[in-house]
């Protein structure tokens, strides 16, 4: 039972990452500002995920209320940082979140970061490294410093929302969405979507946050935060097929090699920890 559980999790985070490497492309499309981006998204992601879970979901629990804060401060911070920088730095920044997670879940959580974790994070990195090394560039220097507190937020919101497998984690991207609307609302009012973004922020909004939180907060539950920072980071080998299949732009060299390193980074994790036959839970 808690293999398959755990099965269930694992492609759930899967489909998690899919939709989450949507963002880049549709957060480049809406021609609105940041906070009016990251508003707007939040404001329709939020009745989907009380659809879901209802709101006995909010229980306003410290840890919840910890990962709504969190929550809200990555996906403000992460949207601004695509503004502002290309996407592919802004994916590259954020997923630092292994690492803090790897410092903070064996304090927080008393979940052991094991050898081939280190590995795993190390080969990560470098593997994106390698994706966008004909990417980066010495401008965007503000949108760098953002997606780099933006990963620092998605590692918190993890290490959070794995405090409440045995409660309610949804409860905390209830609250984040909410809180998110709430600081973005003065963009909000002031802005007139047209056609077209209405069409990027219903995307965006409904699968690329909503539905993709759905899956991650079941997900949470039943992996631990390591793997629910790992898993998920085939989310910046996706973003650029997206980039070249809508805007053109087409994969080099490193890219390529990249991809390579951080799949077989992935695998032998995976291959380490069955061998191990630790339980997660």
């Amino acid at each position: 039972m808690v293999a398959t559980k755990r099965t269930q999790a694992v492609l759930l985070l899967l489909v998690a990452a899919f939709l989450w490497s949507l963002g880049g492309v549709l957060i480049k499309w809406v021609s609105l500002s940041a906070p009016a981006v990251a508003g707007f998204r939040s404001a329709i992601a939020l009745p989907l995920l009380l659809l879901f879970f209802g709101r006995r979901a909010v229980n306003f629990s410290v840890s919840q209320l910890i990962g709504g804060g969190c929550y809200a401060a990555m996906v403000i911070l992460f949207v601004s940082a695509t503004k502002l920088t290309t996407a592919g730095n802004a994916i590259l920044l954020q997923y630092t979140a292994p690492l803090f997670v790897a410092l903070l879940s064996g304090w927080l959580l008393n979940e052991k970061t094991r050898w081939f974790d280190w590995v795993a994070i190390a080969t990560v990195l470098c593997g994106i490294s390698l994706f966008f090394f004909d990417k980066l560039s010495a401008g965007g220097l503000t949108g760098n410093i953002l997606a780099v507190l933006s990963g620092f937020a998605f590692a918190s919101l993890v290490i959070a929302l794995r405090m409440q497998k045995n409660a309610s984690p949804a409860g905390s991207a209830i609250l984040g969405n909410l809180l998110t609307v709430l600081i973005c609302l003065p963009w909000m009012v002031q802005t007139q979507p047209g056609g077209a973004d209405w069409v990027g922020l219903a995307f965006l909004g409904l699968f690329q946050l909503g539905l993709s939180y759905a899956c991650y907060v079941v997900a949470i539950k039943n992996v631990t935060a390591m793997e629910g920072i790992l898993i998920p980071v085939l989310e910046p080998l996706l973003n650029p097929l997206w980039t070249l299949l809508f805007m053109g732009e087409r994969l080099g060299p490193w890219a390529l090699l990249g991809g390579v390193v951080v799949i077989l980074s992935i695998i032998f994790r995976g291959v380490m920890d069955s061998r191990r036959s630790v339980s997660p839970v």
